[in-house]
C-alpha cells in the first residue's frame, strides 16, 4: 500500500552535483529497519546520492555491525544530534527517509517535515503499519507495508521511488 503525498519540489544537489539523502531511524525493535536502511543506503550511493544515517545508539549499532566496513553506511550519527544541527540551520538535506513502526518514529518524521527542506519519505512498516500510517498529518509520501521480518515488501516500495 503506497500514498503519495509529496513534499516539496524536485531534490537539489550540492556543490558536487550529489544529493544530500538522510536515512532517520529509530529503534530498532522491528527485524526488517536493519535490512531496508542498508539497501536503501545501496541503492542511494549507487546513483550518486551523499548519505548520511542518524539513529538512537541501538540502530546505529545493528547497522554499523551489518557493513563493518562502510560499503553503503557512509556518514552516520546520533538522532538527536542531527536533528538539533538541522533545527539549529547548521546543515540540512535534499532527502529524507524516515524509518517509522510506532507513534515515536512518526514524530521524528513529523519534526523533520517542520524542520527541514528535505523532500520527506516516511517508510512506515511492522503489524499495525496501515493504522500508524493512518496518523502522518504532515506532508510526505509514505510507503506503507505490513513487513515485519520480510524486507521485500519495502524494497519493493523503495525500487519504485529510487531509481
Amino acid at each position: 500500500m503506497e500514498s503519495s503525498e509529496s513534499s516539496g519540489d524536485a531534490a537539489s544537489e550540492t556543490k558536487s552535483g550529489k544529493r544530500r539523502a538522510l536515512l532517520l531511524m529509530g529503534c530498532p525493535e522491528v527485524p526488517v529497519q536493519t535490512s531496508i536502511a542498508l539497501y536503501l543506503a545501496f541503492k542511494l550511493r549507487k546513483r550518486g546520492d551523499e548519505v548520511v544515517v542518524a539513529g538512537t545508539g541501538s540502530a546505529l549499532k545493528l547497522t554499523k555491525f551489518a557493513d563493518p566496513e562502510g560499503h553503503y553506511l557512509g556518514e552516520t550519527m546520533n538522532i538527536d544530534r542531527c536533528i538539533a544541527s538541522i533545527s539549529e540551520g547548521k546543515r540540512d538535506f535534499d532527502l529524507c527517509f524516515a524509518f517509522a513502526h510506532n507513534d515515536a518514529g512518526i514524530t521524528y518524521a513529523g519534526t523533520m517535515s517542520y524542520i527541514s527542506k528535505a523532500k520527506l519519505f516516511v517508510l512506515i512498516f511492522g503489524r499495525g503499519a496501515e493504522e500508524l500510517a493512518e496518523t502522518v498529518e504532515f506532508d510526505c509520501k509514505k510507503l506503507v507495508a505490513k513487513a515485519v521480518h520480510d524486507p521485500m515488501p519495502l524494497k519493493k516500495l523503495i525500487d519504485e521511488v529510487i531509481e
